[in-house]
């Protein structure tokens, strides 16, 4: 299914709800996820993005570890994406992310920048 880009300027704020964690790609042995791509390991983060007066708790993936991101601290992302999936009965929204980094943004730029 295509990757669905997701304009993360419009929110009013996104931040750290769960700190960033290696995922685990086969709980078995214990080994970790691999990005196809960059042969980095593969992090989830927990970000809650609000808009308005809601605010939703996603976990993004991300190829690498965030360097700084802790919990609470407000994050800017870049190229966020959400693919819809299905498999054997089951489906979701895989959200998946080129880069999240602390904010620290000079004034006037969005969390989204």
């Amino acid at each position: 299914m295509a990757s669905l880009p997701i304009d993360t300027a419009k929110f009013t704020g996104i931040i750290c709800a769960v700190p960033p964690a290696p995922r685990v790609a086969n709980r078995e042995t214990g080994q970790l996820r691999v990005d196809r791509d960059t042969g980095k390991t593969v992090y989830q983060v927990g970000l809650c993005l609000m808009a308005g007066s809601s605010a939703d708790v996603v976990n993004v993936s991300v190829a690498g570890e965030p360097a700084g991101v802790q919990l609470s601290m407000p994050v800017a992302v870049r190229d966020l994406v959400a693919t819809p999936w299905e498999n054997d009965g089951r489906h979701g929204i895989a959200f998946r992310a080129a880069e999240i980094r602390p904010l620290s943004a000079p004034a006037g730029k969005g969390a989204g920048q």
